[in-house]
């Protein structure tokens, strides 16, 4: 990688905005009277939440060993995807890098802001092939790689991601949604070698969060402060908020699921073994299968027929289904309609 320059790669008109900054959350007080911000004076939920979220980020700050200045929080990781995209690429202009087949939503939010998608596309064990990697590195002006690992939908971590870090001359955003379920070392480590790299996390998986809606953007000052230029200024609730803390708090719980799902991996892995109807299942170090089977349409009926909702993922990935990892109850309605087929 070249030497880096942030501003470089930052649009213009978002170099030069000023951020909302709320004065209530970015000073101290006592006992404030509170009438500045035009709320009702009633009501359980009249106040409008730390648009700083200051508590969540000195808890993420203690348990990942990363400075506070270093953390955004959004409204879901969708919400920072599109935000990143925002800060970096100008629209009508500039491209952003995905793998293929991946994470939809990377395609989508630079679609929305009209920017170029470029697809890598993985080998039939859903690998970068590195020299096709660096091939269109060097022929397309790119801003921005999204790398998914573990990938979604594939369930497979992709091997020496610091190779892509270091080779990129923009910035690299790696999602670990599903980090926690692949026993392989989070890329926050890498964070103080590599100024471009971005990392995504979020609570809606293993944390058991979804409804929620917190993701979690760790990278250097400077990318975080571009992100908190744009973003809104309470971008996430209150109650969110107090719900992340709490689990936070309660780390032995979120432990316990965690273990409990990869339990039900090993045992869905097992089972899967004597379903007739199933032709390969991949690798996983996430909390779902994509499996390829006989008759992908005939299985996703039967599936669908008895309630049981699945990601069908063929064409794109043909003859394939994502299964996310249910509890055993879960589970084994899914093996015994399975195994009527």
């Amino acid at each position: 990688m070249k030497e880096f320059n942030i501003n470089s790669l930052v649009r213009k008109n978002i170099l030069e905005l000023q951020p909302y900054i709320s004065f209530r959350d970015t000073n101290e007080f006592e006992n404030p009277v509170l009438l500045d911000s035009n709320e009702s004076p009633f009501g359980e939920l009249n106040r409008y939440p730390d648009s700083t979220q200051k508590e969540l980020k000195q808890k993420l700050s203690e348990i990942k060993n990363i400075s506070a200045s270093q953390i955004a929080v959004g409204n879901g990781s969708d919400e920072l995807i599109d935000l990143i995209i925002k800060v970096f690429c100008e629209p009508k202009k500039d491209s952003i890098l995905m793998m293929n087949p991946s994470f939809a939503m990377y395609g989508f939010y630079a679609s929305i802001n009209e920017n170029n998608v470029v697809k890598l596309n993985l080998n039939e064990n859903f690998e970068i092939y590195k020299d096709e990697f660096l091939n269109i590195i060097k022929e397309n002006q790119l801003k921005i790689f999204f790398l998914c690992s573990p990938n979604n939908p594939t369930g497979n971590c992709i091997e020496d991601i610091e190779f892509y870090i270091k080779n990129f001359n923009g910035i690299v955003v790696v999602d670990e949604a599903y980090i926690e379920f692949s026993g392989k070392k989070s890329c926050t480590e890498l964070l103080e070698k590599y100024p471009n790299l971005i990392v995504l996390q979020t609570f809606s998986k293993a944390w058991g969060m979804a409804g929620t809606r917190v993701g979690i953007a760790y990278s250097s000052q400077e990318i975080i402060k571009l992100i908190n230029t744009v973003k809104a200024p309470y971008n996430v609730n209150s109650l969110s908020l107090n719900k992340i803390i709490e689990i936070i708090n309660k780390q032995e719980v979120v432990n316990s699921n965690i273990e409990n799902t990869l339990n039900e991996i090993s045992w869905l892995k097992n089972e899967f073994q004597s379903v007739k109807c199933i032709k390969k299942i991949y690798p996983t170090n996430a909390n779902f299968f994509l499996i390829e089977f006989e008759n992908v349409e005939k299985v996703y009926d039967k599936l669908l027929k008895n309630e049981i909702l699945t990601s069908k993922r063929s064409p794109q990935i043909p003859n394939c289904i994502r299964i996310n990892v249910g509890n055993r109850k879960e589970n084994t309605q899914l093996i015994q309609v399975l195994k009527s087929i």
